[in-house]
């Protein structure tokens, strides 16, 4: 039939993944936000990848998914067998740590992304915090683990809205910075994601034991009208710019990649499998009673908001890197 594809070359791109076994690597700690996905699509996509491969999760997650996201793109063999759920972070570490990062986001494989986030920076009830306002009149010690959101979004605010947290960095991961704000060793937490905390932490939404001073996200969450937006606090169109810059990686919260160089026809099968899971009853049941918000977006529509990320002007480049470099004395 004209413009179908001869049985042939379309039969090695079906059969490849019979009998394999694809290694998701993910770039954050046990017990996370981030693990928590990469382990319940682990659990789903195979279903949906002809042959049925077997999916196992391994946790990579130094320097805020930072050496994941640079093995994938030097290491990682280029055959669709070893893919990875990174940090959001690394879509715009290129831009403030550029001799650290050894991956060019335009080449990568974008398989899809498994949900977008608002974050929230919170205090602890025995805080004296309790609006947004009081964050630019007295200091909120926040914990962070090196590279993350908890510890740039805060530091991104000091420069760009003079707000006043002290991040102390050291944490292993936000699990960590939570226990850590229980045990009164800090008051707070700069950036955390608000589904994260809801999955992770009822209890103190329920008991009242935390305050929600800001939101970050392009858009608001419907679930926090009276939680200020931190655009909201920009002070002029060019630090506006700035803090958007760095917020669009929320709309691509919990991204899959693979390699570059993976063959293209696997790709295909990896972005198909990811976008039928959207209308999986078995995994958006398994979703919800993991009480993990997903709203998965299709691999192209990702690579088009990396692509926006990725070629700013070099204004606003000068202008992003201006701002982290002047966020130090907060820490």
């Amino acid at each position: 039939m004209l413009g179908s594809v001869p049985r042939a070359a379309a039969q090695p791109a079906q059969n490849f993944y019979a009998g394999k076994q694809i290694t998701l690597l993910c770039g954050a700690a046990v017990g996370g936000g981030y693990d928590a996905h990469a382990r319940l699509l682990a659990r789903h996509l195979g279903r949906f990848i002809p042959g049925n491969p077997t999916i196992t999760v391994q946790n990579q997650p130094a320097a805020g998914s930072l050496v994941a996201a640079n093995y994938i793109y030097n290491t990682a063999p280029k055959d669709g067998t070893v893919i990875a759920l990174i940090e959001r972070g690394m879509l715009t570490a290129k831009l403030t740590n550029p001799a650290q990062v050894r991956f060019d986001l335009a080449r990568l494989s974008w398989i899809g992304n498994l949900a977008a986030e608002v974050g929230v920076a919170l205090a602890w009830r025995t805080a004296p915090h309790k609006t947004a306002k009081d964050l630019f009149e007295k200091e909120l010690i926040v914990g962070a683990h090196a590279g993350t959101e908890p510890e740039l979004t805060p530091l991104l605010y000091n420069a760009l809205l003079g707000t006043k947290f002290k991040v102390i960095t050291g944490y292993n991961s936000t699990a960590e910075i939570a226990l850590a704000m229980e045990r009164g060793e800090i008051s707070g937490i700069g950036d955390w994601s608000w589904s994260s905390v809801k999955q992770q932490r009822p209890q103190w939404i329920r008991d009242g034991s935390i305050t929600l001073l800001l939101q970050s996200g392009l858009r608001r969450d419907p679930e926090l009208p009276d939680v200020p937006n931190a655009l909201d606090f920009a002070k002029t169109e060019s630090d506006r710019q700035v803090l958007e810059l760095f917020l669009t990686q929320k709309t691509v919260a919990r991204p899959v990649i693979a390699p570059p160089g993976v063959p293209g026809e696997r790709i295909a099968i990896l972005r198909a499998a990811l976008v039928a899971l959207a209308q999986d009853p078995g995994f958006l049941a398994d979703a919800q009673q993991s009480n993990l918000e997903v709203a998965l977006m299709p691999g192209e529509e990702v690579e088009n908001i990396v692509g926006r990320i990725a070629l700013p002007s070099h204004d606003l480049v000068e202008r992003y890197a201006k701002a982290f470099a002047g966020s130090g004395p907060g820490r």
